[in-house]
């Protein structure tokens, strides 16, 4: 089984599916870590977010 990573940054689009996979990842116990980061790359909005695990078994 392969151990789940301590610190995460997400980025994409900001649209559902990238809410979706943020909520994804705090269902499996990641917290958000600072605020997100927004830039606009001429025709989307895009978002950066970084998480970090509760978990204390990470690596």
């Amino acid at each position: 089984m392969e151990k789940k990573l301590r610190y995460r940054l997400i980025t994409g689009k900001d649209d559902g599916n990238f809410c979706k996979r943020i909520s994804e990842l705090l269902d499996e116990g990641y917290i958000l870590y600072e605020s997100p980061s927004c830039t606009f790359n001429g025709q989307d909005v895009i978002v950066a977010q970084a998480l970090i695990s509760n978990d204390n078994t990470t690596n």
